[in-house]
């Protein structure tokens, strides 16, 4: 990964296909990295992805996530109704995900 590289994504919501292009915006190992979206589902959408150091064996991983959605009116009632839940699904399952593959295998 590096500043300027680009991930294409292609995601399917209510079987209706998306595409998805982010683009790293800032990279700083172990630091923290920005994806931010070139084109997609959003208006506007910035991922910031920090990591701070906690001691000698933890770290702390936090999300800001900065979006708009599009349409106007419409995307903000489809925001109250469905999008909103289907983003904290999406966070939870990569938390999880996080934590499974960060424990020590026994």
């Amino acid at each position: 990964m590096e500043t300027g590289a680009r991930i294409d994504y292609a995601l399917s919501l209510f079987g209706v296909p998306i595409r998805w292009r982010t683009r790293i915006s800032c990279w700083e190992p172990n630091i923290r990295f920005v994806d931010e979206q070139e084109s997609g589902p959003f208006a506007f959408w910035r991922h910031t992805h920090e990591f701070t150091a906690c001691g000698d064996d933890c770290t702390v991983v936090s999300d800001l996530v900065e979006y708009r959605e599009p349409l106007g009116v419409l995307g903000a009632m489809a925001h109250r109704v469905f999008v909103a839940k289907i983003l904290a699904k999406i966070f939870d399952y990569r938390c999880d995900q996080t934590i499974a593959f960060l424990q020590p295998q026994k």
